[in-house]
């Protein structure tokens, strides 16, 4: 077999980013500044006067939930349906995570954390939603200790799912010094972040170093499959007895968790490789 392998091209990516820290530090001030922003505030955190003077001065638009589902909804929402926002807030996700928790307690239990198991089935969905928005990406967290041996504690880190940094190209922990708000970066692959700096943590800072155009790019939706589309692959899998774990692997390269959230350009390649499959008088 040939080597598949080709030179690699550089790409524009939008930005991802995980802001966590104290109540109070500025999170949520800095991530209403980004273009255009859409606040899903899961805390009624940002009723007050200041951040919806700034929403709108920025041409956002906020939408409050306290539902998991709800979420979820909502983002697919922004990745399928024509809108004008360029950055998506979730603020905290931690809220909703929680909850969640709960929720996946009551339906499977907590013996060996099969709650936790259950949780992440939804967190991996969200993130895989969140991957294919062309829009900035920016969740918010709350802080907690993060401990060493004999329980010391090392510094602060992000209170939510523990696998929800591997999502991010940047993740900052924001502090406050006296008046003056600091971001220090955790992780990082922009070269423009070493991990472990401080600087000023504001949004003029941020678009400085990650590039103003990239992060006021206009969004494109991305056209889902459709019903018959759909229906065929259905189809084509009874009647080729597919197997479920070739399936998988479709949903897992597609980062969907259903048929109908797989772009419908790479549902057409499905189709076109299974009916491929179909004897000739068949696929006549």
């Amino acid at each position: 077999m040939a080597l598949r392998g080709k030179k690699p091209d550089t790409v524009e990516k939008r930005l991802k980013a995980l802001f966590y820290g104290q109540a109070g530090v500025g999170k949520t001030m800095a991530a209403i500044q980004f273009p255009a922003p859409y606040l899903i505030d899961t805390e009624k955190g940002a009723e007050n006067d200041q951040y919806i003077e700034l929403l709108n001065n920025h041409q956002g638009a906020i939408f409050q939930t306290t539902d998991f589902d709800e979420l979820l909804t909502e983002i697919k929402s922004l990745l399928s349906e024509e809108h004008s926002y360029k950055t998506v807030i979730i603020d905290p996700l931690t809220t909703l995570y929680n909850d969640l928790l709960d929720k996946c307690a009551k339906q499977v239990g907590t013996e060996f954390g099969r709650h936790y198991g259950e949780a992440n089935k939804y967190m991996k969905h969200l993130l895989n939603l969140l991957l294919r928005l062309d829009m900035n990406v920016i969740i918010t967290s709350h802080a907690k200790n993060e401990y060493g041996p004999n329980l010391s504690v090392l510094g602060q880190t992000f209170d939510c799912y523990k696998k929800l940094d591997y999502l991010f190209d940047l993740v900052f922990e924001i502090q406050k010094r006296g008046k003056e708000r600091i971001g220090l970066v955790k992780k990082s692959r922009v070269k423009t972040f070493e991990d472990g700096e401080l600087f000023p943590f504001s949004y003029q800072e941020i678009a400085k170093r990650y590039g103003a155009t990239i992060l006021e790019k206009i969004s494109d939706k991305q056209e889902l499959a459709t019903q018959e589309q759909v229906t065929d692959l259905e189809d084509l899998i009874e009647l080729l007895k597919i197997p479920q774990e070739t399936v998988d692997k479709w949903l897992e390269k597609a980062q969907a968790s259903e048929y109908k959230e797989i772009s419908k350009s790479d549902m057409q390649k499905i189709l076109d490789h299974l009916n491929n499959k179909l004897p000739k008088k068949q696929s006549a």
